[in-house]
């Protein structure tokens, strides 16, 4: 499911925010843990949390495999408030060891992950559908030279269409000869 997550995003965009890697990391790292190794999982993950903080000012080398550092400072301190959470939580509700289904607000979040990932994957499957159909399509950016440009827009202004269309409507009259040469027939350009 990881890599499939990771592949998910559109351009541009996160789909999982530093708080649900974080919760998701610790839900899966803390299941079968009692109170004594999640206070230690609390007490690294500070250490990373600051340590990650001092090199996102430029204090300190960084790891060899670049990461996006306010990203990672910013997961860093969403494990270190989610480790204290399940810590908090097994402390008062009395909890030997933690189990992830026994976690109310873990279990919330970890639905709302689930439902997010499936709705992901949907949009995901329609856009392929959506490409599948526009296959044959042609979206192109054109720039013309100033009078070619010049008599486009002369031809759309009568025409009363965008220049956009009268250049689309040039493209589906075009006519290939049997030496390659290029041509359009007369028309006149229509809504």
């Amino acid at each position: 499911m990881r890599a499939q997550m990771s592949a998910l995003p559109e351009k541009g965009k996160r789909m999982w925010s530093a708080q649900d890697v974080a919760r998701d990391q610790v839900r899966r790292q803390a299941k079968g843990l009692d109170v004594a190794a999640v206070a230690e999982k609390v007490a690294k993950a500070a250490v990373r949390e600051r340590e990650s903080a001092e090199q996102l000012r430029g204090n300190g080398s960084f790891y060899a495999f670049e990461m996006d550092r306010k990203r990672l400072a910013v997961i860093w301190l969403a494990q270190h408030a989610e480790w204290r959470r399940v810590r908090d939580l097994m402390t008062a509700v009395g909890w030997s060891v933690y189990e992830p289904e026994q976690d109310a607000q873990g279990s919330v979040w970890a639905r709302e992950r689930e439902e997010r990932f499936a709705g992901a994957l949907a949009a995901q499957a329609a856009s392929g559908e959506q490409g599948r159909e526009g296959a044959d399509e042609l979206r192109a950016e054109v720039w013309l030279p100033a009078a070619s440009s010049r008599l486009v827009r002369a031809v759309a202004y009568r025409a009363g269409l965008p220049p956009s269309q009268v250049l689309a409507q040039l493209a589906e009259r075009i006519v290939i000869g049997e030496d390659g040469t290029v041509s359009v027939p007369p028309f006149t350009p229509s809504q």
